[in-house]
């Protein structure tokens, strides 16, 4: 391939798994926003109520603030958006972590064993499969590649975006494992075999009810601020071809400047608030046609896991530290980037085989919870 084949190859990957998150991110925040009703009416019926509702309204009422929010410009006026997103990412994933000590402790014994549920319970097949599917939730809680360069045109220099963005994505890589290590490890010492694919919302838990609507709240305001954040680099790009396309457009290029007392005039653009509103109503009603979290992130970690996160930025640093080809450095790269593209291979083919076995349980706008 030539350079120009390669960007274009790795901007489509980028972008169709940013448009793929937004998906996920809709799915999720429903599954939350049901969360909190379901622990507040199985709490007032004493468990005797099956609670059942459909997600479609919550689908909706997200994209509705999707849309409100898809009308700030840029990444510049998003950064009070990220630090809340950040606090209650970290604000769940503490409550999340705390009750699955706190079941440990009650049981008074570690549940499940170090080879996962046994073939019996599930045949052979299943097992493989969920090993695969495993991958793929592995894969996605590592696609921040997604937008980091995105963020780093943001940042101030000196000193330098790079210097910066590798000391931020280091303590970020860490504090993630870490989070994920340990409520993926107490969530399975609490139930064993039987740990729901979402610790916060396939209770798992009961109560404390209130705290696990805290939970589902900060997980509903997190994936409302990392739902924007994750799509304004496909907004960007879509408007600046736009404009370049059709520079004397006013539809496209003009912005209307409305004043708003006690703050700076909002600059209103035709074309951006249309493309960004039928953007949120296209992922809206997607997610209501397919509304299976756990399947759709395994497989969105799939498919943008080995591409953006492995073997384009492998290329780039053997392109920039000018690495000799078949060098001990290179074969080692390589070997990385081959053994990460069969995780990815596994991880996809394991989230198909989920997303074939939903579809049969599954009615699109009907199936309720």
């Amino acid at each position: 391939f030539s350079g120009g084949v390669k960007v274009k190859i790795c901007g489509f990957v980028q972008y169709l798994n940013l448009f793929g998150v937004a998906i996920g991110y809709t799915i999720a925040s429903s599954i939350s926003m049901m969360a909190i009703k379901r622990s507040n009416c199985f709490y007032k019926s004493g468990g005797k109520n099956p609670c059942r509702m459909n997600a479609n309204p919550y689908m909706i009422g997200f994209g509705i603030a999707e849309i409100l929010l898809s009308q700030i410009p840029g990444f510049d006026q998003l950064h009070w958006l990220s630090l809340v997103a950040a606090v209650m990412s970290f604000t769940y994933s503490s409550i999340g972590l705390g009750l699955g000590i706190g079941k440990v402790i009650e049981n008074g014994k570690i549940s499940g064993s170090l080879t996962g549920i046994s073939v019996g319970t599930v045949t052979q097949t299943q097992k493989i499969w969920k090993s695969f599917q495993a991958l793929g939730d592995i894969a996605f809680a590592y696609s921040f590649s997604m937008i980091l360069v995105e963020i780093q045109d943001t940042i101030k220099s000196p000193p330098s975006e790079a210097k910066t963005m590798k000391k931020a994505t280091l303590i970020s890589v860490v504090v993630t494992t870490l989070f994920y290590m340990f409520c993926g490890c107490f969530g399975y010492a609490a139930f064993g075999d039987m740990s729901p694919g979402n610790l916060l919302t396939g209770f798992g838990f009961y109560n404390p009810y209130w705290l696990l609507d805290i939970a589902n709240a900060a997980i509903v305001i997190h994936h409302v601020g990392a739902y924007r954040v994750s799509c304004q680099p496909l907004y960007a790009f879509i408007e600046k071809e736009a404009a370049q396309r059709f520079p004397d457009s006013e539809f496209i290029t003009k912005d209307i400047k409305i004043p708003i007392p006690g703050f700076r005039p909002y600059n209103l653009n035709l074309f951006r608030m249309i493309w960004r509103t039928l953007f949120v109503v296209l992922t809206t009603v997607i997610s209501m046609l397919l509304p299976f979290f756990n399947d759709i992130v395994r497989l969105l970690g799939a498919l943008g896991f080995w591409p953006l996160t492995v073997y384009f930025p492998v290329e780039m640093y053997i392109v920039q530290k000018k690495i000799p080809k078949w060098s001990k450095r290179w074969l080692c790269l390589q070997i990385l980037s081959v053994a990460c593209l069969i995780i990815t291979m596994a991880a996809a083919a394991g989230s198909v085989a989920g997303i074939v076995g939903d579809l049969k349980s599954i009615k699109p706008f009907q199936t309720s919870y």
